[in-house]
């Protein structure tokens, strides 16, 4: 599926389940699409070498806080990003599929919240 049509699918579920999150983005979201999809195809082709990228993870979570997402945030993606392959991928998605995609987001959501620099208030 083209970039732009998956990431149109992934931000209007986030804004569904979370309306209140469309503030925090300021980018057309033809290019916030893009984005989304260049950094997961990264992170995924990288999941077996995570060492590598732990740079661009704290990175990559550093400026999710100063966009203004919360620990909480991570749980809403993660529903929207499971139900997009699910609808992307239709007869193709399973149980195998629905498990790995899980445990590859859990790791992702856990060493970005882990990374970011929330300060003690924040994280209270």
């Amino acid at each position: 599926m083209d970039p732009v049509t998956v990431g149109g699918l992934f931000y209007n579920r986030v804004f569904e389940i979370a309306p209140a999150a469309r503030s925090m983005f300021r980018q057309p979201m033809e290019e916030q699409s893009k984005k989304l999809l260049t950094t997961l195809s990264f992170i995924i082709n990288k999941l077996d070498k995570l060492d590598d990228i732990v740079n661009e993870v704290i990175k990559l979570a550093n400026r999710h806080v100063d966009y203004g997402v919360r620990p909480e945030h991570y749980a809403i993606v993660g529903t929207a990003l499971l139900w997009t392959l699910e609808q992307g991928l239709g007869t193709n998605w399973n149980d195998e599929l629905k498990q790995a995609w899980e445990e590859c987001y859990s790791i992702l959501s856990t060493a970005m919240i882990n990374a970011a620099e929330y300060t003690e208030l924040d994280a209270a």
